[in-house]
C-alpha cells in the first residue's frame, strides 16, 4: 500500500500528536481524545496542508477507508494497521531527524577535527 505524500503526512502528524500526548501524561491515569476538527486544526497550524479543511477531511476519510486510523465516538484513532504504518514512515524518518537535531546541538565541533574560520563574502 502506498500512500500519497500528503497522507504520510497526515498520518504522522497524528501518530506524533499522540505520542506527544502519551509523554506527556506519561504516569498519569489520563488520555487524550482527538476529533477530527481539532486534528483539521491542527494540520493547518502545522502547515502540512494548505488545502481547504474540505480537503483535508477527504484525506482523512481515505486513509479511513485504508483502515489506517478509526473514527469512533467522534475520536480519531491510529489502528493496528495505522500504528505499523506510522512506525514505518518515523523509522524512514528518523534518520533525517537525528542530522538535523545533531547539527543544531552545541556539541556539533566535536565532530569536526580541525574547525577553520573564514571570512563570508557578502
Amino acid at each position: 500500500m502506498k500512500l500519497t505524500k500528503v497522507q504520510s503526512f497526515m498520518l504522522y502528524a497524528l501518530g506524533t500528536t499522540y505520542d506527544q500526548f502519551s509523554e506527556r501524561f506519561n504516569g498519569r491515569p489520563l488520555a487524550i481524545a482527538m476529533n477530527k476538527v481539532d486534528f483539521i486544526d491542527l494540520v493547518h497550524a502545522a502547515k502540512i496542508a494548505s488545502k481547504k479543511d474540505r480537503a483535508v477531511y477527504r484525506n482523512l476519510e481515505s486513509l479511513e477507508k485504508l483502515k489506517l486510523i478509526a473514527y469512533d465516538n467522534k475520536t480519531l484513532a491510529l489502528t493496528k494497521k495505522g500504528i505499523a504504518a506510522y512506525q514505518a514512515i518515523r523509522k524512514e524518518m528518523e534518520p533525517y531527524f537525528y542530522i538535523r537535531d545533531l547539527l543544531r546541538s552545541d556539541d556539533i565541533l566535536k565532530y569536526t577535527a580541525k574547525r577553520q574560520t573564514v571570512l563570508k563574502d557578502e
